[in-house]
């Protein structure tokens, strides 16, 4: 299979390039200075082995490949909220033998959150849901970062909303092969709902820095047990933190990487690159949306979500809050709601 990763950034280059070092077949699709210098000195990937780099085609879309392959896998690993964008360029696109990509090959939605394979079963007709766990950075144009070891990361796979295939299989041997861990497994939503549950700590740590002196931890139990009610009276299970760590164990472990600091996770990132744009929305917004389909108060996941797209809208460097302040500001929401 040839694996086209629509979008290598952090999670995507660090997949691609672990499945290049496997000996599989990688196309990287990337946008601006990052396609440049990929075109130009390759993909180089920060690993505890050292610095490899890799000369991998790379495109800014699907028209240099001309007729996609049968055997091609769709890895989609941009951001959420770029994630309709890029099924209406991939989708339509034709496959050699006939039909098109939407309704031929395997997407697999390589992301946080769970909105993603939701838009994507939309347009085609086999989604692969992954839960991923790959601490990874995009440390400048070219140049990824993975600092796990002894295994790069786990991805559980499965069909989505459910089930697994012979195509789900191939994938996780060729991921098994490339320094990770992934099982297949039936009920992949229920991995990527406990993932969403600690992605809700994303937006704290992009707003007033990392979650570790006790305020922050306290905050973001606040935040998770809100959104754990939420699922709840959604009637939405999820993998138990106990099957979280069994599953994990010490398989992926962080070692510091000369030239390659990790700041902080994939919203941290977002505002630290001035992107503009945060996952805020496909995150504590998931909770919101269902809290209030469902009658549940949010007060914790509304101001997380509003303050951290303000933080990305107006490029406000990651971390500036004060965490007294953010608890002060949370203290006040829940406040108003049971005030209300």
């Amino acid at each position: 299979m040839r694996y086209i990763i629509i979008g290598a950034g952090a999670v995507g280059g660090t997949v691609g390039g672990r499945l290049a070092q496997a000996g599989r077949e990688v196309v990287l699709v990337a946008r601006g200075k990052h396609h440049t210098a990929l075109d130009e000195r390759g993909l180089r990937l920060r690993v505890p082995e050292g610095e490899l780099t890799y000369r991998l085609p790379v495109v800014d879309g699907p028209g240099p490949l001309g007729e996609l392959r049968a055997d091609d896998v769709l890895v989609l690993a941009v951001k959420t909220q770029d994630s309709v964008a890029a099924l209406d360029t991939w989708g339509p696109v034709p496959v050699a033998g006939g039909g098109t990509a939407q309704e031929r090959l395997p997407l697999v939605c390589a992301q946080n959150g769970v909105e993603s394979p939701r838009l994507a079963l939309r347009r085609f007709r086999r989604v692969y849901g992954v839960c991923v766990w790959l601490p990874s950075t995009l440390v400048e144009p070219g140049v990824v970062s993975a600092a796990g070891t002894p295994l790069t990361g786990i991805l559980h796979l499965g069909r989505y909303p459910h089930g697994s295939d012979d195509t789900a299989r191939r994938i996780a041997a060729d991921l098994a092969a490339a320094h990770f861990e992934a099982p297949v497994v039936t009920d992949v939503a229920r991995w990527q709902y406990a993932k969403l549950l600690g992605n809700l700590g994303n937006a704290v740590e992009a707003i007033s820095g990392p979650v570790e002196d006790e305020a922050a931890r306290a905050l973001y139990a606040r935040v998770r047990a809100e959104g754990e009610r939420v699922l709840d009276a959604a009637g939405i299970t999820h993998v138990s933190a106990e099957e979280q760590q069994e599953a994990r164990g010490d398989k992926v472990t962080l070692v510091p990487l000369e030239g390659a600091p990790r700041g902080g996770g994939s919203s941290w990132q977002s505002l630290s690159r001035g992107t503009g744009t945060i996952e805020a929305d496909h995150l504590n917004g998931e909770i919101v949306l269902l809290g209030r389909l469902h009658g549940v108060p949010t007060p914790l996941n509304e101001l997380l979500q509003r303050l951290a797209n303000a933080f990305a809208r107006e490029r406000r460097a990651p971390g500036s809050m004060p965490v007294a302040e953010l608890v002060r500001r949370a203290d006040e929401a829940v406040a108003f709601v049971q005030e209300g």
